[in-house]
């Protein structure tokens, strides 16, 4: 029972109108949508690029643990190790959403919202390269997330 399930969620979706559509290519742009999408492009190149050195120089560069003969200066080091540590991973998701994107530009379907297939504006992209459903969808998603908790 649990294959068949499993071997439903990664069929894709087919279009209602035309059964031989899926979700995806129903949602592309042409190319000269995708055209006005390159400034946020290289945006999103220059931000990974930047993300990348960044964590290459604190590789290189990274102090191993270090035991202080006063506790309050071993708290401190550690408070700021942890304090870095949320800082890489928050980087390490931001460089995960920055590759999807730069996949949905080249695939034709960045500025599609997931959720509803509405375009997303060009000023949301702008401000939000990353994002990935309107304002509306995204609107609904943190109602949603504010009604569990």
């Amino acid at each position: 029972m649990k294959a068949r399930s499993s071997a439903k969620s990664t069929r894709s979706v087919k279009s209602a109108g035309n059964p031989s559509t899926t979700r995806e290519s129903r949602f592309k742009r042409s190319r000269p949508e995708m055209a006005q999408y390159q400034d946020i492009r290289k945006e999103l190149e220059r931000q990974r690029a930047a993300l990348l050195e960044e964590a290459g120089g604190v590789l290189t560069n990274r102090s191993g643990f270090q035991t202080f003969p006063d506790i309050s200066d071993q708290a401190s080091a550690e408070i700021d190790q942890n304090f870095s540590m949320r800082i890489r991973d928050r980087e390490r998701k931001l460089l995960k959403k920055i590759d999807e994107a730069l996949e949905r530009i080249n695939a034709a379907t960045y500025g599609i919202c997931e959720r509803c297939g509405s375009t997303i504006p060009y000023e949301r992209l702008k401000a939000r390269p990353v994002t990935t459903l309107c304002i509306a969808c995204k609107t609904i998603q943190e109602e949603e997330e504010r009604s569990r908790r």
